[in-house]
């Protein structure tokens, strides 16, 4: 029980901006209850974004300004964690180069405009699909569960892709996980699933995603570090955000 609540302290410690002034120990067994608990911060980064929209629905905020307002805390929370991975492999694609200079690409610190174009194309796309699914009253369910899809993306990706190089937080991570921990990290979504019958779908729309980037990034890079599991988040927030307004446009509105 320790080991599991150090875990999710190491996880909201990570993957949020939340102020927890605790030490914890970084050993194998908080590294793999952390894993596990990435859908569980993403749960909760996603009913915070719910409940403001919710909140702003009550005030009849106008759409847009409700949809920037909650882009602005969604990358806030996370304090544009994940983003900086999408810079640094949109970087490396944008190159042209061989896997080697592609990999060189990544590790620099300047971000360049295919880097700048990336997260520009990024932030105006999740922007203007909440904006659409504000619009639209798209059930509320679907923000809570986006942030917590995408998140179990990243952790799929990285305990059933080998690293690229066995150097890095991404490879110290793997060193304490298995399939094990992709499953304990998918109990809470399962059991929400029972609850909310479409999660169904959106789980088996994360898991295209996951197979579809796992082999396009082993193709392109031979491997993976920390930088791709982050733009895997990132795009997984994305690519489910499209279906979903894609499914209450066409199918219900």
């Amino acid at each position: 029980m320790k080991h599991a609540l150090y875990g999710m302290l190491l996880a909201l410690q990570f993957l949020t901006r939340l102020p927890i002034p605790v030490a914890c120990p970084w050993t194998q067994a908080t590294r793999r209850w952390a894993i596990r608990a990435y859908p569980l911060v993403g749960l909760m980064v996603g009913a915070l974004l719910a409940c403001v929209a919710l909140l702003l629905g009550q005030w009849q905020t106008p759409s847009p300004i409700t949809a920037l307002v909650l882009l602005s805390l969604w990358v806030a929370i996370s304090g544009g964690l994940h983003l900086d991975g999408v810079m640094d492999l949109a970087d490396a694609l944008g190159s042209n180069q061989p896997v080697a200079r592609r990999w060189e690409i990544m590790k620099d610190p300047v971000v360049g405009s295919f880097g700048m174009l990336a997260l520009v194309f990024l932030l105006a796309w999740k922007g203007v699909l909440l904006w659409a699914l504000v619009h639209y009253q798209a059930p509320l369910g679907w923000l809570v569960v986006a942030p917590a899809l995408g998140r179990l993306a990243g952790v799929a990706l990285l305990v059933l892709t080998p690293c690229a190089q066995p150097s890095g937080l991404a490879f110290s991570w793997q060193q304490s996980l298995g399939r094990r921990d992709v499953v304990l990290a998918l109990l809470p979504l399962l059991l929400g699933a029972l609850f909310m019958p479409g999660l169904w779908v959106w789980l088996v729309a994360t898991a295209l995603w996951v197979v579809l980037v796992r082999q396009a990034l082993l193709r392109l890079f031979h491997g993976i570090n920390g930088d791709m599991v982050g733009a895997t988040i990132e795009g997984g927030e994305l690519w489910l955000l499209v279906l979903m307004w894609s499914w209450w446009q066409f199918a219900t509105v």
